[in-house]
């Protein structure tokens, strides 16, 4: 037997939608994750992008455990000396709750080369409705 690697030219990409408000954010990552990678596929090739295309909606209804709306903290930084911005949970999900998914999500990509383009294959909406319906997205249960 030979192993099976996948070539460029060979690549079929999906289309998934997903609730937010069904899982919460670390598992909701996981699933993400695993669509953009393309690793629940058959023709899985380490280093060939082969993912699909990820549709979450309900961003704005996430869920989290314990106490971390108000523990976990987001950092960013400006540049110059003394421009650590510094904001919990809340108030990034308050702001623009897309962030909050999106930096997840790329926490559990691998840091490569090709994480730039799978993180581009995310599609975030704060509401139940979103513009991908031509696609006829399946959804994640």
């Amino acid at each position: 037997m030979k192993t099976y690697s996948q070539k460029s030219s060979e690549i079929k990409r999906e289309w998934w939608v997903i609730d937010a408000s069904t899982l919460p954010l670390g598992k909701l990552a996981v699933v993400i994750a695993d669509k953009l990678m393309g690793k629940s596929k058959v023709t899985y090739t380490p280093h060939i992008d082969n993912g699909d295309y990820v549709v979450v909606v309900n961003a704005k209804d996430i869920k989290v455990t314990g106490d971390k709306m108000v523990q976990k903290k987001y950092y960013r930084h400006s540049g110059f000396p003394g421009g650590l911005t510094e904001l919990k949970l809340e108030e990034v999900i308050e702001k623009n709750p897309s962030i909050v998914i999106r930096e997840a999500v790329k926490g559990m990509l691998p840091k490569n080369k090709l994480a730039a383009d799978r993180l581009a294959r995310l599609r975030v909406f704060d509401g139940a409705e979103h513009a991908h319906a031509a696609q006829n997205p399946k959804e994640i249960k």
